[in-house]
């Protein structure tokens, strides 16, 4: 029998918690479940995380590649975010998991946290207007409906539609909330 070093049993724990917790979420995911998974066992689980919500808060993060989003003129950001946005398979399994979480205290934070500075922040920083702050959070608005409805309620129709259809329809939906009246 080989035996781990502590920093292999931790990162073998980490990644059977990142899978659980994106295949099932936060309140059906148990430290039995990773530690088995992790051919470890619960003690291990606790000793290197603490809690179950520490690990995680620490396996789950979303990250939006934001070069191609900066690379564009504001007239084109809608479509492009919405394009960027449906391409990334990670963030649907970060949203998910963090949205069935979301009741923890912890995690809930956690969102907030990303819905500033991942979306609200960089794209107010793109607006100009006084009321560019209230435009940047009706586009997170906007952009979580969208997800609410593919990745949460799972609309058949929406999720059999063309992607190119709905970059074109939505992205034009967000342009709008972004652009300044005049």
């Amino acid at each position: 029998m080989v035996r781990r070093t502590g920093e292999a049993t931790r990162e073998e724990i980490r990644t059977a918690a990142t899978h659980l917790f994106r295949e099932r979420g936060f309140a059906r995911t148990s430290v039995r479940d990773i530690a088995a998974l992790a051919s470890s066992n619960p003690a291990l689980v606790i000793r290197h995380f603490g809690t179950k919500e520490l690990l995680f808060l620490e396996t789950m993060h979303l990250t939006i590649d934001d070069e191609p989003l900066f690379d564009v003129p504001m007239e084109q950001f809608g479509e492009r975010f919405i394009e960027v946005l449906l391409a990334d398979d990670d963030i649907r399994g970060v949203y998910l998991a963090l949205v069935r979480g979301s009741n923890e205290p912890q995690i809930r934070t956690r969102l907030q946290d990303i819905h500033e500075k991942m979306f609200v922040g960089p794209v107010r920083a793109r607006l100009a207007g006084p009321d560019a702050d209230i435009r940047a959070r009706l586009a997170a608005a906007v952009v979580g409906g969208l997800l609410y409805v593919l990745w949460v309620v799972g609309d058949e129709a929406l999720v059999a539609a063309e992607p190119r259809e709905l970059v074109v329809r939505y992205g034009a939906l967000l342009q709008q909330v972004l652009t300044e009246r005049h």
